[in-house]
This record gives structure tokens, sequence and C-alpha cells, in this order.
């Protein structure tokens, strides 16, 4: 049983910083990709970033190029998103995914994902 628990989601202000982790648990579980997504309300849910576990190789998007970074602890079983110069449009739920296939579609589809975490919620607010 592959289990994701993200954490470090709350409340920041426009301009400010914040780091979203996420632990995957199962005893023979190694994932080939990991990623974010996020929905705000009443929106699809959409692709931040992603990242081949092994070697690091890192995939992202426009919206977030050059203010967030994805990142991962091997020995902790851990990936993190770190945010920066956060904007108001960044508010949403977070929910880190896994997969350990080589991705169905691309690896900005949520389709390419089998196991998804309960999400971690990023409020901005001035």
């Amino acid at each position: 049983q592959v289990q994701l628990a993200e954490s470090g989601g709350g409340l920041v202000q426009p301009g400010g910083s914040l780091t979203l982790s996420c632990t995957f648990s199962g005893r023979t579980f190694t994932p080939a990709f990991m990623a974010w997504f996020r929905q705000a309300p009443g929106k699809a849910r959409e692709f931040v970033q992603a990242l081949r576990w092994s070697g690091s190789r890192t995939f992202t998007t426009t919206a977030t190029d050059g203010r967030f970074a994805i990142s991962r602890d091997v020995p902790t079983n851990t990936l993190f998103l770190r945010m920066t110069k956060i904007k108001p449009e960044d508010a949403a739920e977070y929910f880190c995914a896994a997969t350990a296939n080589t991705p169905r579609a691309s690896v900005m589809s949520a389709d390419s994902y089998d196991y998804w975490g309960q999400g971690a919620q990023v409020t901005v607010n001035s």
C-alpha cells in the first residue's frame, strides 16, 4: 500500500515563501516520477512541477519557473516544493503525485500518476 502525505501548507502573504513536503511510504515502492499539481476552487487540476526520482531531472511550467523549485531527499522518501515570490494566483490546494512507471502520457498529465496525496492548502492573503 503506497501512501503520500503532504505537509507545509498554510497562509502566506504575496511575495512570501513556503515549502511543501510530501513523504511517501510503501515497503517496496520506488517512484520513477513525482510531481506537484494544484487545484483552485472552480478550476481544473493544474500541473506545477515534476521530477524524475532517479537523477532528479525536473519539469516546470512558465507560471512557476524561477519562483518554485521541486527537489527530493531520497533517504527520507520526501519530495519538496519550495515556493517563493508567491502570487495571489498561486492560492490553491496542492497535491503530490507519484508513479513507479514510465508516464503513460506526459509527465505534466495527471493521468500519468497512480498515487496521490490528500492535499495541502496554500492561502495567499495580504
